[in-house]
């Protein structure tokens, strides 16, 4: 696996903001041969934008129905950025709080992940989240959930009722679930707290929550798997690393497994943990210089063998570590081709943030 080359940070924005895929080679059609002299720039800018501008005052003045001028803006980004790449895309005022808590792995909820089943196409909870109020009302995987605030899930969207159960910490939601086996549904009261996923698992969860992180404890094999690369997962992964260092370990196994990527910032905080020196990763991008990390011998957990898990799905921040781990001769890689993502995504807020 050759060492990436990447080309800027992933931060996260608050409002509308276009997620760019940088740098981007940009060509124009080839002009006929028989065509006169092209116009200056400025002035082909503005025929584009008056084409634009009229296009859209046809709109508004001839169809059938009235329709919302912003909504037609927001599709015209849309439209630009389906011409861009796959991973380039106009994140709405809607989807903007979504896709943060996605980066945060933070939100206000009650703690369960949920799923509508073709087989029932009943709302369906697929895992309360350890330590959550969910959790600790004893709602269990496997449960349907009947009703939310009074109101019946049949029909309603997996969205719609992740709208209604989510929201500011403090604020109450009462839950209608029906339990596996059970005849009679039940109402739960809850009251949403700031929800951390957790995304450093271990091999299987003990009776009290934790993650046990010993995979094998006669020959001290430890598993540790990151779901995604969030702002939190350094210091969970130092959690995990030093619990199993008191555990003696001996050789460990980094599952990156079904790990889709996540912040450029936390993939090089976790390649350096585990290599002394040399470069981790350097970005590159059309309109910026070249930047590089460098590893750092000061908290590295050098004193064990290890093993990096991948896949098909395995991509971007994934790539990142497991590449620069092999690199380095720090670990060996082990699994499919991965998904080949070599590049990332800045978030450039619009409209004053």
């Amino acid at each position: 696996m050759a060492r990436w080359t990447l080309m800027s940070a992933v931060v996260a924005g608050t409002m509308f903001a276009t997620f760019l895929n940088t740098p981007l080679s940009l060509a124009a059609e080839g002009a006929d041969a028989t065509a006169a002299a092209p116009a200056v720039p400025g002035d082909e800018d503005y025929r584009l934008m008056k084409l634009f501008v009229d296009s859209l005052d046809q709109i508004e003045k001839n169809y059938v129905t009235k329709i919302d001028r912003r909504v037609l803006f927001e599709a015209a980004l849309n439209g630009m950025m389906e011409k861009l790449d796959p991973y380039s895309n106009y994140i709405g005022p809607e989807e903007i709080s979504r896709f943060n808590a996605q980066v945060e792995q933070e939100f206000g909820g009650i703690g369960i992940q949920i799923e509508l089943p073709e087989t029932t196409n009943r709302l369906t909870v697929m895992t309360p989240l350890p330590g959550t109020p969910a959790y600790r009302a004893g709602v269990l995987a496997g449960d349907q959930i009947i009703e939310i605030d009074g109101k019946p899930t049949d029909g309603m969207k997996i969205n719609d009722a992740v709208g209604m159960l989510k929201g500011a910490p403090g604020g109450s939601v009462t839950i209608t679930v029906l339990h596996e086996g059970s005849s009679e549904p039940q109402k739960i009261p809850l009251v949403r707290e700031i929800i951390h996923v957790a995304t450093v698992l271990g091999d299987h969860l003990l009776p009290d929550g934790h993650w046990n992180f010993m995979l094998d404890k006669e020959k001290k094999i430890a598993l540790i798997r990151i779901s995604s690369f969030s702002r939190n997962t350094t210091k969970e992964l130092k959690d995990a690393l030093e619990q199993v260092k008191k555990e003696d370990v001996k050789g460990l196994i980094l599952d990156l497994r079904f790990n889709p990527g996540g912040l450029l910032s936390s993939a090089v905080e976790i390649s350096d943990l585990f290599v002394e020196s040399g470069k981790i990763v350097s970005t590159k991008g059309r309109n910026t210089e070249e930047r590089t990390w460098e590893a750092r011998k000061p908290g590295t957990y050098s004193e064990f063998p290890m093993v990096v898990l991948v896949n098909r799905y395995s991509a971007s921040a994934s790539e990142i570590v497991s590449a620069c781990l092999q690199d380095h001769n720090r670990a060996v890689v082990i699994g499919e081709r991965t998904w080949g993502k070599g590049s990332v995504q800045n978030v450039i807020e619009l409209e004053d943030g």
